[in-house]
């Protein structure tokens, strides 16, 4: 199969199995080692660029089709999905490559009859580009944005009550975009220039971070885990809102920390950096997968005060009690902070989902705020940008558990930092969108 035939497919089990996209395509990558560098790079635009935009690209081939696309067999809507997007979102593939392309596979797999419909959809959709008729952004303003962004228009809705149009616009801008690679410097083994040096030297591009001192982004990056640099444990991959999540809590050397839901780990691996690798972090995940993975990277970093531990954040161990000067319940959550990451969370996720997710949430912090000392520090975090799984969930906290918010002491431009919380849009500083709430124990 080529790069165009491993995407549909790729398209396919995610969409009719609705498995993760990036486990998705780890397990090709990982099944056909003989796919280049370059076309694991192609693929992965391919799937996650069509699934970025699958509503909007849904709605121009209905434009242009008199089959529409609930009716088509998968591979065909598929075949035709990739193409659009090719078309539409990648300038340097020309119109007459993507159709050909298409009309082929078609053909191999036995659809000779319906070659004809694809080439003719594909070619009048690159003709009429400039003329693709939306909902009216005035008249329907929700609808406009679930199309255009691909969004169902439940999110769309919630996003405007909670921060009015403009600002809902633009994070839909910035979710459709590509991330960059952002990795956190292993303090405790290298210096950020002497780490850049290496990684140039590599043959990457690299760039400092926006928001930490100990981030970089990285692009040309090839395959990661072959670099010398990340086998040598200078680094670990790290988005730099989860870094700042880490720097407003602030660990001290020799402090004890417990990270109650670490997987894959970053922010406890960032706590040992800032802590010289002194003091103790309980690093825990329920999933005995993860803290295998965790395991390995501990290993690789060289880290020596983390330890790791089968346990659930829903449960309360009693000999854990006051024990942690600072504690990080970084919450499982609807993940509508990282849908450029993982673009299927806007079409699996439901409001009745983000229901439970906020029970769950509540029974964590019920059960793990005693493992805090008294004038010990909490730090909530979520990777969602909806009220009710963050600024909500610290009110209700606060007002029964003997906590108060504390002041984020960032030099960032951020609003309610002095009231002990912050948002982070994904197009503040293209990072993930996240919450952070820190609170200290006061009883």
């Amino acid at each position: 199969m080529n790069a165009r035939e491993i995407a549909v497919y790729a398209l396919i089990d995610i969409l009719e199995q609705q498995l993760y996209n990036n486990l998705t395509l780890k397990k090709i990558f990982n099944e056909n080692k003989e796919i280049t560098v370059q076309d694991r790079a192609f693929i992965t635009e391919l799937v996650n660029g069509t699934l970025r935009n699958i509503i909007y690209i849904d709605y121009v081939i209905n434009s242009f089709s008199n089959t529409k696309t609930k009716k088509m067999k998968p591979l065909i809507l598929n075949i035709l999905r990739i193409s659009v997007y090719q078309i539409m979102f990648m300038d340097k593939i020309p119109v007459s490559a993507v159709c050909n392309e298409a009309v082929k596979f078609t053909k191999k797999k036995k659809f000779n009859g319906l070659s004809g419909f694809v080439n003719g959809v594909l070619r009048n959709i690159a003709r009429n580009i400039d003329n693709i008729q939306l909902p009216d952004e005035q008249k329907e303003p929700i609808k406009f944005l679930a199309t255009k962004f691909s969004y169902n228009e439940w999110t769309i809705n919630k996003w405007i009550k909670q921060f009015g149009y403009d600002k809902t616009k633009n994070i839909c801008e910035a979710n459709i975009l590509s991330p960059k690679v952002s990795i956190c410097v292993n303090t405790n083994k290298i210096d950020k220039n002497t780490l850049k040096d290496m990684l140039t030297k590599e043959g990457m591009l690299v760039e400092d971070g926006v928001i930490s001192n100990n981030s970089l982004y990285i692009t040309k990056t090839k395959n990661i885990a072959d670099s010398k640099a990340f086998k040598n444990g200078y680094f670990h991959i790290m988005d730099e809102s989860s870094m700042l999540l880490v720097e407003t809590l602030d660990p001290k050397e020799n402090e004890t920390i417990i990270d109650i839901c670490s997987a894959p780990g970053g922010k406890s691996f960032y706590c040992s950096y800032l802590m010289k690798n002194k003091g103790q972090i309980f690093s825990r995940d329920i999933h005995p997968h993860k803290i295998e993975l965790m395991q390995d990277t501990i290993k690789r970093l060289y880290i020596k005060n983390i330890k790791l531990e089968l346990k659930d954040g829903t449960k309360f161990y009693e000999k854990d009690q006051e024990i942690a000067d600072r504690l990080i319940i970084d919450a499982p959550c609807s993940g509508f902070g990282i849908v450029r990451k993982k673009p299927d969370i806007k079409y699996s996720k439901t409001e009745d989902d983000i229901k439970e997710l906020v029970n769950i949430q509540r029974e964590i912090l019920k059960a793990s705020y005693k493992y805090v000392k008294k004038g010990g520090i909490l730090l909530y975090s979520t990777c969602t940008l909806f009220e009710e799984e963050n600024i909500e969930n610290v009110k209700w906290f606060c007002e029964n558990y003997g906590f108060e918010l504390c002041n984020i002491n960032t030099s960032l431009n951020i609003e309610n930092k002095e009231k002990g919380y912050i948002t982070i849009l994904p197009n503040m500083f293209n990072t993930d969108g996240f919450f952070i709430a820190k609170l200290k124990r006061v009883n």
